[in-house]
């Protein structure tokens, strides 16, 4: 008998009798599934899954395409493939202690290639000489044979019936395969509750968008490419429409509101600024002159400060905190990581100190002892602290200030839309300054962050050295570890970067953990190497993050979490594994975590893809460390083809949208925004009412639902 490829997951339950299939309520734990108990659910829970509805999004993170068989002698090391051919020989099983292993050898006009199977002794019978099978699997290499491990075998007429077909590829975690996700999705998607269409059908007609229900299905389950675009196109819309009408309902909110807080120039302000050892940029003293304008105008300041990784924000943070505090207020300072934000504390005290400053400046982290956190919290409201640096525990309720007149989040992007607002709300309506190193095209930025202005940091101040960049194939791998452990021998710190957690059955790429065991044998005794990813808790992170941050830790293996996180001016290696995966924008990111110290510091991409037009891609790289040139170039590049073999930029984490790859629709949405505003601005009229009470849903859940 055949082992035959079961599809498509989504008619699992098509035999079951339809009025038999119970309604599950999307809201209801992920448990209610039939098949998944506390500890499968303790699994999806790693992966960010507890409802039915997270994992109905739970998008698919990769399509596995069932293409055209290549010839044997054409087959890659590492990579899927199916191969048509005849076998030479009747499979013989051989028995290795506990395990059976089945083996023979298919061959056509080009070549030959040994197939292997796992306990699966039964396949004897259907692998005789001389059939003319198709064999679809990856393809690995055992000295100098290549061969391919667990093969699916199709005849001609069985794959004929799946060619051109795409299986959907979820993220997964140890326990946990993409049979099993995908399996738990068809069953959510048969006995779901149904969603009842919420956009306008003129709108839909006009932009050529699925049915929401649709949509939903058919991004997990496309039979054929055409079906998965249509799909994410409405999916994609929804993610930015959803997004935008938010943006613009605090546009309006804060739009010319008055400030109880007129803050003008200060002495002490300008003391520090004579009295810093460097000299403040042309950049970095016009954005303080709109800083200070904004905040002494009488109305409350939305401001956005854009620069690149090195361009100087946190001065100007530091510096329009002090401004904020010289008038008898309190200011606050929101940092992404409880690292990060110990980090500004710890730097924001000696700088105070060094320089005669008598401000008190207090730290609030989800990880303080009950007492630390009440002793912070009394100083707070009773101003016996000026400026409070902290993580989101500064939004949480106990926290209670008095005159709070400056907010200040540090890389934007990584909190939510409603986080944002519930910490501009604290206080009396203070004065907003974000600051993101996520370089955007100002027309995007102009879209994205609609209700606030925006400042650009352009230019880098003059100490800082250029790092040094090269594109690299994997045969440079072992000339990269020699380098690495040479930086380690002089002192310094490198990080490898990962696009993936652990292993995945279905995505070649290479992953975090396989790799840190990988280093710490290629390696030489004595380089302490350990890895991070954003499964790991909050605690374990920490940890590992001030480490690394005082040279505990010499070899650093994570993924993109640590595109932001912590400043560890020692690194001066980073060296990005699979760079193909990433968006140019994100790996200019990613090499902005080198580069911050006095040391000359370096940036290897290892492109495993083979392919020419994806090294001249990340040649832009290597030719510019221009954050805001990089981005233009990646919106220029980027097209359809990109959707899923490049990882999102990151920019405010939507699940499936991205600003470069869906630019055009990020366009699109935003005139559709305004024109519907200007419409129906309280969404509450016959055409609009479906909209605006699933808008109401998604303001409710705290702008959290989508991930925005």
């Amino acid at each position: 008998m055949l082992h035959r490829r079961f599809w498509p997951v989504r008619f699992y339950f098509a035999k079951k009798d339809p009025e038999s299939v119970k309604i599950i309520m999307n809201q209801e734990p992920i448990t209610s599934l039939k098949g998944i108990g506390e500890k499968t659910g303790a699994l999806f829970k790693r992966l960010g899954v507890e409802t039915v509805e997270d994992l109905l999004h739970d998008y698919p993170r990769a399509y596995d395409a069932y293409g055209p068989p290549v010839p044997v002698g054409q087959v890659q090391e590492g990579k899927v493939c199916t191969v048509c051919g005849q076998l030479l020989k009747t499979a013989t099983v051989r028995r290795y202690q506990n395990m059976q292993v089945i083996v023979t050898i298919v061959k056509d006009l080009t070549g030959s290639l040994q197939l292997t199977w796992f306990n699966m002794p039964y396949l004897k019978n259907t692998l005789q000489m001389g059939r003319i099978l198709l064999f679809r699997g990856r393809v690995t290499k055992k000295g100098s044979r290549l061969s391919m491990e667990q093969p699916e075998i199709f005849t001609q007429e069985a794959y004929e019936k799946v060619i051109h077909s795409l299986q959907p590829v979820y993220g997964q975690t140890k326990g946990l395969g993409n049979k099993a996700i995908a399996k738990a999705v068809a069953q959510a998607l048969s006995e779901r509750q149904m969603e009842r269409e919420y956009l306008p059908e003129q709108l839909r007609r006009k932009y050529e968008l699925a049915e929401y229900n649709y949509a939903l299905e058919h991004i997990h389950f496309p039979m054929d490419e055409k079906e998965m675009m249509a799909a994410r196109k409405r999916l994609v819309f929804d993610e930015f429409l959803f997004f935008l009408l938010a943006v613009r309902r605090m546009k309006e909110k804060r739009q010319d509101a008055e400030s109880f807080y007129r803050i003008g120039s200060a002495e002490e302000v300008n003391r520090l600024k004579r009295e810093l050892p460097y000299a403040l940029t042309r950049a970095q003293k016009k954005v303080l002159e709109e800083i200070e304008k904004d905040m002494g105008s009488g109305l409350i300041m939305n401001r956005l400060i854009q620069g690149d990784v090195g361009s100087g924000k946190t001065i100007i943070a530091v510096l329009a905190l002090l401004q904020t505090v010289c008038y008898g207020y309190q200011g606050a300072l929101m940092a992404p990581t409880e690292v990060l934000a110990k980090q500004h504390f710890e730097s924001m005290e000696e700088l105070f100190a060094a320089h005669g400053i008598q401000k008190k400046v207090v730290l609030v982290t989800g990880s303080m002892t009950a007492k630390e956190k009440r002793q912070a919290y009394e100083e707070i409201a009773v101003h016996e602290a000026d400026i409070i640096v902290g993580t989101h525990a500064l939004i949480q309720e106990k926290v209670v200030y008095d005159k709070l007149a400056l907010v200040i989040t540090d890389e934007q992007h990584r909190f939510g839309v409603g986080q944002r607002e519930a910490l501009g709300q604290k206080g009396a309506k203070p004065h907003v300054l974000v600051m993101s190193a996520t370089p955007i095209p100002r027309t995007l930025a102009i879209i994205l962050y609609g209700d606030l202005d925006i400042s650009i940091l352009d230019e880098m101040p003059a100490n800082r050295l250029p790092i040094k960049n090269c594109v690299v194939d994997t045969g440079y791998r072992d000339r990269a570890y020699r380098f690495i452990e040479k930086e380690v021998a002089a002192g310094r710190q490198a990080y490898v970067i990962c696009p993936m957690v652990e292993e995945s059955e279905m995505i070649e790429a290479e992953n975090v953990l396989d790799y840190t065991k990988l280093l710490q044998k290629k390696l030489m005794p004595g380089i302490v190497v350990e890895y991070l990813h954003g499964k790991m808790k909050g605690r374990e992170k920490n940890q590992i993050m001030e480490r690394f941050a005082s040279g505990e830790i010499q070899v650093l293996v994570s993924t993109t979490v640590v595109e932001v996180g912590v400043n560890v001016p020692n690194a001066t290696v980073v060296m990005i594994e699979n760079a193909e995966r990433f968006g140019l924008a994100q790996l200019h990111q990613l090499r902005g975590r080198v580069g911050r110290g006095k040391h000359q510091s370096y940036c290897i991409m290892v492109d495993c893809s083979g392919e020419e037009e994806t090294r001249k891609r990340l040649d832009i790289l290597n030719r510019s460390n221009d954050g805001f040139y990089i981005a233009s170039e990646d919106l220029r590049l980027r097209g359809p083809g990109d959707i899923f073999g490049l990882r999102q930029s990151g920019e405010l984490e939507f699940k499936l949208a991205d600003i470069f790859t869906d630019a055009d629709i990020l366009k699109a949405v935003s005139e559709e925004v305004k024109e519907i505003l200007e419409e129906d601005p309280m969404l509450a009229g016959e055409e609009y009412r479906g909209l605006g009470e699933r808008m109401e849903g998604y303001l409710g859940a705290g702008y959290e639902r989508l991930n925005l």
